[in-house]
């Protein structure tokens, strides 16, 4: 944005200049044209006297040598001629041409000639003067000079160059200018984008400095900050609600659970029992819902603190604690990762969480004599976790919303589960800096993969 600013201050301030010098160098090039047409009129004015007597005499008396001493002194041609067109003088200089025949004719014709009107620095040529020689009201005859205009193109040119130059000088202090004014006005929106990207990435404590740049600007950072404030504030009160509310309920939980495994014995009818018996599974199954709960409150509220792990341990431990339930199910869990640790940066227990609830879904949809395998691989800049089953896999739509809190799909809503395993990867993952994805296996099944980053 800067770069626009800077242009468009440029283009303008380069629109004044054309627009003030343009005149200024068209009016010096004339004036000094003026400038010499005017001496050069005076000279041919006074040979135009001079030549009078010597027409009507038919001599050319002092003429000639009063031509031969102005062209060997200014390097001017110049003649005299007749009204026949006889020339009756002449310097050695001079050089006939289109434009000195035009001033001949016109000075016949009783009017003087100067041209061009212009001297231009592009354009070659002489500057031709013509004036009629008149005797008593009757033209005798014309006097012509043509003067190089090289001194003239030389005068126009150093003009211009210096305004050139002025108008360079007038440029770069724009330029400079502009990038003042520009850093000034843009401060406050460049800090403002970059905290909004240190928020979106994790840091809810970041704040624009609302003391920089315009007042507009200044009070736009300070809305900014109260937004910010605010929303942070309603966070920590929604994720405090959550913690606290599960939390809370997991005392009258357990009392309840207390009381209904209580009447067990008391039961004698079997569909009572079995009915006590489902009770105890959906207690069981608020429990685990009331511990997800807890453990995303955490993972959202612990964005910011980062340690290094070794992902070939923390994997190779998670394999070992979930091998005895999936043997209950008749799975084959299995590790496949490389000889030697492999480190990873993450906020603290991110790997544990995830390969926990990355395993747990495995087991559960791969069924009996399914297999599951996790891998991990060291990458160029971290570390890849990844957990592959054979179990039915989820469709592309399916996969879009995994993870959503509360989601199941259609066809595992009898499958144990809160619907909150991927919810809380998908925390830990984005605190740590890290990529969660998901893809359909071939020729059957799931693969999530998880990404961490090195340390640096």
């Amino acid at each position: 944005m800067r770069r626009r600013l800077v242009i468009s201050y440029l283009l303008l301030m380069a629109l004044v200049l054309l627009a003030l010098e343009t005149p200024l160098a068209v009016t010096l090039a004339n004036r000094e044209t003026d400038r010499v047409r005017a001496d050069r009129l005076a000279d041919a004015t006074r040979f135009a006297s001079l030549a009078g007597p010597a027409l009507r005499g038919g001599g050319t008396g002092p003429l000639e040598g009063e031509l031969a001493s102005y062209d060997s002194l200014y390097d001017i041609g110049a003649t005299v001629v007749d009204r026949e067109l006889r020339t009756v003088a002449v310097s050695a200089r001079y050089r006939s041409g289109p434009v000195a025949e035009v001033a001949v004719r016109a000075a016949l014709s009783g009017q003087q000639f100067t041209g061009p009107e212009s001297v231009w620095p592009w354009v070659d040529g002489p500057i031709v003067v013509a004036v009629p020689i008149n005797d008593g009201g009757e033209v005798l005859g014309a006097v012509v000079t043509t003067s190089p205009a090289d001194a003239v193109r030389r005068t126009v040119t150093a003009w211009w160059l210096l305004l050139a130059a002025i108008g360079l000088l007038a440029v770069l202090a724009c330029v400079l200018t502009a990038f003042g004014l520009a850093g000034w006005v843009l401060r406050p929106v460049t800090e403002l984008d970059a905290v909004t990207h240190e928020i979106a990435e994790g840091d809810r404590t970041a704040r624009v400095q609302h003391r920089l740049g315009p007042p507009e600007l200044r009070r736009l950072a300070a809305g900014f900050n109260h937004m910010a404030d605010v929303v942070s504030d309603v966070m920590d009160r929604q994720r405090a609600f959550v913690a606290h509310a599960s939390h809370q309920l997991r005392n009258p939980l357990t009392a309840l659970r207390l009381r209904v495994e209580e009447l067990g014995p008391s039961l004698t009818d079997p569909e009572g029992r079995a009915e006590h018996r489902l009770a105890l599974e959906e207690t069981d199954r608020l429990a685990r819902v009331l511990d997800a709960l807890l453990t995303l409150a955490r993972a959202e509220r612990e964005q910011n603190r980062l340690v290094t792990v070794d992902a070939v341990a923390e994997a190779a431990s998670r394999v070992t604690a979930w091998e005895p339930l999936a043997r209950r199910h008749a799975v084959t869990l299995r590790l496949a990762a490389v000889p030697g640790p492999a480190y990873a940066r993450t906020v603290p227990t991110a790997i544990d969480q995830a390969l926990d609830a990355l395993i747990d879904n495995a087991v559960k949809f791969s069924g009996a004599d399914g297999e599951v395998t996790v891998t991990v691989e060291p990458t160029g800049d971290g570390v890849t976790l990844a957990v592959s089953d054979t179990g039915p896999g989820m469709t592309e739509s399916q996969l879009e919303q995994a993870t959503e809190r509360f989601w199941r799909a259609p066809d595992a809503q009898n499958v144990e589960g809160a619907g909150l395993g991927l919810t809380i990867v998908a925390v830990l993952v984005d605190a740590s800096g890290g990529r969660l994805s998901m893809r359909q296996a071939q020729p059957r099944g799931l693969v999530a993969e998880v990404w961490f980053p090195a340390p640096a």
